[in-house]
């Protein structure tokens, strides 16, 4: 009987015994890992998001964003006010059930001190998130939608408000991330010259 009780005795001592070793373990545990310092955010910039850029100064010409407007598959006869343009009768179709037209305009405005030189500056293409380009559309037909007389790349005075230029554009529908290139003549010359400056300013459709 004595021997039973020193066995039952000495196994709850066992189990206290392993009781206290678990309860330590669990608390060095958790001393640990509050001591660990906070793991180091991730400042590698691939694995931020770039934020839009809607304006950028290009040598002595700031560009800003100012509207994109999408028009859908047409471009109707009854938008176009120039009286010279009376014979556009008809609405504008686009060219492709799977595209549709974008309006841009982009204002440029002389940070300098001298007057820009015509043909300083302009904007082109349209690129999408694939890195497809859109061209802008010219010619006759659809001369009666862009504003008359035609702004783009004309001489900028030091400090006035931006000039605006406006041009029209297919895109397909699948397209998405809109951008639009800007341009600047080097060293404050002519884009004509071969040598230029680009940039490509984020667009917001509506």
């Amino acid at each position: 009987m004595k021997i039973n009780k020193q066995a039952g005795q000495a196994s709850r001592l066992l189990l206290v015994l392993a009781i206290v070793i678990l309860v330590a373990g669990i608390v060095t545990y958790l001393i640990i890992k509050m001591a660990e310092k906070p793991p180091v955010p991730d400042t590698d910039p691939d694995s931020t998001i770039p934020l839009p850029v809607y304006e950028q100064t290009l040598g002595d010409v700031r560009f800003v964003f100012e509207s994109a407007l999408d028009k859908g598959g047409v471009l109707r006869a009854s938008e176009v006010k120039d009286g010279q343009f009376i014979y556009q009768k008809k609405d504008l179709l686009v060219s492709n059930l799977g595209a549709k037209f974008v309006r841009v305009t982009v204002g440029a405005q002389n940070v300098g001190i001298e007057n820009t030189v015509q043909g300083a500056w302009d904007i082109e293409n349209i690129v999408d998130s694939k890195g497809r380009n859109f061209i802008p559309l010219e010619g006759y037909e659809i001369n009666p939608w862009l504003p008359n007389p035609d702004m783009c790349g004309a001489v900028l005075k030091p400090a006035f408000d931006p000039t605006p230029c406006t041009k029209i554009y297919e895109v397909s529908k699948e397209s998405t991330g809109l951008r639009i290139k800007v341009l600047t003549g080097k060293d404050n010359g002519t884009i004509s010259s071969g040598k230029t400056n680009s940039y490509l300013l984020d667009l917001i459709v509506k």
